[in-house]
């Protein structure tokens, strides 16, 4: 048994009529509703789930993986994770272990345009940088879904990498991919303007 605390409680975050919550198994068959809809599986590595699958991946999740549910009006309209990640660091020291976090979302195509991925992520960010104290956090798309990418530059996260042909994609082939990151200081500099 390690005694590891792992992650601490992360309290909901609200955005007006958004809420981001820690996801709960009940919520897996409304996401499964439109998770495997062609405009949102197009943009994702696993292109399709099983409510099985999905709940197995709830229950049985990594310990430093957060899963979060999206709710607009009392409706789960997207789902988002913060994965807490060791940076790279040399051996001897410790300051780099569970410093950096990847995130992530994906929404009802129903809602698609309504802004909510962007009020999502800066409170994924809130998380990431408030509440779990990481210093760095980094998410990921292909440079085909301009709606992500857009959807990170507004958070204020900066293009770091442009993959040539680095990832592969089932309809398109080998095509770019790009990463974003943000700093926890450069995040706070922003939250004190």
């Amino acid at each position: 048994m390690s005694d590891d605390p792992g992650l601490p409680p992360v309290r909901p975050r609200r955005d007006g009529d958004l809420v981001l919550r820690p996801a709960v198994e009940a919520d897996v068959a409304a996401v499964m509703a439109w998770r495997n809809h062609p405009d949102v599986a197009r943009w994702l590595l696993r292109t399709t789930m099983t409510e099985a699958e999905m709940l197995e991946r709830l229950r049985d999740r990594p310990e430093w993986t957060l899963p979060l549910a999206v709710e607009h009006e009392g409706r789960v309209v997207g789902t988002a994770f913060v994965d807490v990640l060791d940076g790279m660091g040399q051996d001897g020291g410790t300051e780099h272990l569970r410093s950096e976090g990847l995130v992530g979302y994906l929404f009802d195509p129903a809602v698609h345009g309504r802004g909510f991925a962007s009020r999502t992520l800066v409170l994924l960010l809130e998380i990431a940088f408030e509440d779990l104290r990481l210093r760095r956090v980094t998410a990921g798309c292909f440079a085909d879904n301009i709606g992500s990418w857009k959807v990170m530059e507004k958070a204020g996260m900066r293009r770091e990498q442009h993959g040539v042909r680095d990832s592969w994609h089932a309809e398109l082939g080998w095509v770019d991919g790009l990463t974003y990151a943000l700093l926890r200081e450069e995040w706070m500099e922003r939250e004190a303007r």
